[in-house]
């Protein structure tokens, strides 16, 4: 670096990340899609390239399509519409060597592991930027990220749960001592039927969020630190009730709450809502007078509004945001999705290994 005279430019960069990445409390606005989908700005490398992802607390890997992302064959190509990552354009990336691939319950993708700065927000924003983040750089993606309105998704929960154990990001800047407290809280916001809406919500890495955020009502203990996963001790609405008690997950990345069948059937009944086979969900009426839906978490009860539980579909059609989880019989038995957070801003407290919860303000 002395001899090709790039050294200046190296301790410039390098004090920058100084400077930036000094314990701290930092914020990062994202964008609503239908009260369905919320995603983010992050980038990778330097110089800095920019994507698209969901910050997503139900995985813990982090991934990005890469300059190689095809489609394998496919009619169509669910990379074409993605921005890829180009390595031969970073100087600061490293390449790792290891293969890498990833399922969730509603697609894949596959490719191998790479070593750069990832920085939490997008290009002129205050950022949260943790150097030498292993994350995937996928070559095929399913067909079912084709039309998503993100590149990739980059994994909030625990690196126990992470494939190949590599670390997550907000992990690694914790363990590089980037954050004022290990903790994050997550603010979700609505739009109703409107698409890549700014301000639809806000993760605070580092504390809380006092703007967004009532004071915080409790704490409980996670059962699980591997997804946000802790205990739920029963839920009821009208003249339904539960107290049998269930392992819960909160996941930003799931749009609406999932439950036990045979729950999710009687709170339809109880709230008016009816299956559509076409669309596998549940319909209902929006201007229906449906019960609050109040769940029982620790000592407390957190009562959800109709208003984020009901949300707008399209032609004058609203749907009920509840459906049906199947798993048979492994892993946790409920998802607490964008439904439920929209309503209680979520603490995630990694120090402490613990999640806290917050009337959500609107």
């Amino acid at each position: 670096m002395i001899a090709d005279g790039t050294w200046p430019a190296h301790i410039k960069y390098k004090e920058s990340l100084r400077l930036m990445n000094s314990p701290s409390i930092v914020q990062q606005p994202f964008n609503d899609y239908d009260d369905v989908v919320y995603v983010a700005n992050i980038t990778v490398g330097k110089p800095q390239q920019q994507f698209v992802v969901i910050l997503d607390t139900g995985s813990a890997n982090f991934w990005i399509p890469d300059k190689t992302c095809a489609g394998a064959g496919r009619s169509s190509d669910p990379c074409a519409r993605k921005t890829k990552f180009d390595s031969s354009a970073s100087t600061t990336y490293k390449n790792d060597g290891r293969k890498w691939s990833i399922y969730y319950g509603s697609g894949s993708a596959n490719g191998f592991l790479g070593m750069d700065t990832t920085c939490f927000g997008g290009i002129g924003t205050k950022q949260l930027c943790v150097v030498n983040n292993t994350f995937g750089q996928a070559v095929h993606i399913a067909p079912f990220f084709e039309y998503d309105a993100y590149d990739g998704i980059l994994g909030m929960a625990f690196q126990s749960l992470a494939v190949d154990h590599v670390m997550p990001p907000l992990i690694q800047a914790i363990s590089q001592g980037l954050l004022d407290q290990p903790i994050f809280t997550v603010w979700l916001t609505h739009v109703g039927l409107a698409g890549n809406v700014p301000g639809g919500g806000r993760y605070t890495y580092g504390g809380l969020d006092s703007d967004n955020c009532g004071p915080v009502i409790a704490y409980v203990p996670l059962s699980s630190a591997t997804y946000w996963q802790f205990r739920m001790g029963g839920v009821s609405s009208g003249s339904y009730s539960s107290g049998a008690g269930w392992e819960v997950i909160s996941d930003t990345g799931t749009s609406f709450i999932g439950a036990p069948l045979s729950i999710v059937t009687q709170l339809a009944s109880v709230v008016g809502a009816t299956f559509d086979n076409q669309y596998s969900s549940y319909f209902i009426n929006c201007q229906a007078s449906s019960p609050d839906i109040v769940f029982t978490i620790g000592t407390q009860q957190y009562v959800v509004k109709k208003e984020n539980y009901i949300i707008p579909f399209g032609s004058g059609r609203c749907e009920f945001t509840f459906f049906a989880k199947t798993g048979g019989g492994f892993g946790p038995t409920w998802i607490l999705g964008d439904t439920f957070i929209r309503q209680y801003c979520n603490i995630h407290d990694i120090g402490q290994t613990r999640i806290g919860f917050a009337l959500a303000l609107h």
